[in-house]
C-alpha cells in the first residue's frame, strides 16, 4: 500500500525524479536505462508504470558503500576502486528496491508469459559514482542518483511510498 504522505515521479524523458513530500517538493537529476523503457526481464530497460518502494537498504552505511546483491561488500567507492573494477555496475550508498503494482505490466508475467516483474528484475533507485553523468540514460535499467541525493531521498521516504515512472 503506497505511503500517502509522500510520492515519487520519475520522468525518463527529462531524466528527473520529483519527490512530493509534506516538507516540500524536490527534483533531482537522475540516469535511467540506456536501453530506454520497457518492462521485460533481460532488456536493461527502465520499467514504466506504478510502483512502490518495497525495501530500503543501507541505512547508516557510509557514503559510497558498495553493494553487491544488496549486501555491503565492506568497500567504499573511490577513484582507485573504480579503476580496478571498470566493468562493475556500481550500486552505492543506499538502495530503494521497487515493486510493480500493475499485474502483467510491471508485476508477474505479461500476456505472453514473459517476466515483467520489476521486483524480480532487481530494479532499484540507487547511488552511483559521482563521476557518472546525470541527465543522460546510462544505467542497466535502474534509476541512478548522486550519492548525496539518494541518501537525502532515502531519509525522506518509507517502504510503501508510491513511485510512478513515466515517459
Amino acid at each position: 500500500m503506497p505511503n500517502s504522505s509522500a510520492s515519487i515521479q520519475i520522468n525518463v524523458t527529462t531524466q528527473t525524479l520529483t519527490l512530493s513530500h509534506p516538507m516540500g517538493d524536490k527534483t533531482y537529476a537522475i540516469s535511467t536505462g540506456k536501453n530506454g523503457v520497457g518492462n521485460l526481464e533481460g532488456t536493461g530497460c527502465t520499467p514504466l508504470g506504478k510502483h512502490v518502494i518495497s525495501d530500503k537498504i543501507g541505512e547508516s552505511e557510509p557514503v559510497g558503500t558498495v553493494f553487491v546483491g544488496r549486501v555491503p561488500t565492506g568497500e567504499v567507492y573511490d577513484v582507485e576502486l573504480g579503476k580496478e573494477h571498470r566493468n562493475r555496475d556500481w550500486i552505492l550508498s543506499r538502495i530503494l528496491w521497487l515493486s510493480g503494482c500493475e499485474a502483467g505490466v510491471n508485476q508477474g508475467e505479461n500476456e505472453q508469459g514473459y517476466c515483467c516483474d520489476t521486483h524480480a528484475r532487481y530494479i532499484y533507485i540507487h547511488g552511483t559514482p559521482d563521476t557518472e553523468p546525470m541527465g543522460v540514460p546510462m544505467s542497466h535499467g535502474c534509476v541512478r542518483m548522486r550519492n548525496v541525493d539518494i541518501i537525502e531521498l532515502f531519509d525522506l521516504v518509507e517502504e510503501g511510498t508510491g513511485v510512478d515512472i513515466i515517459e
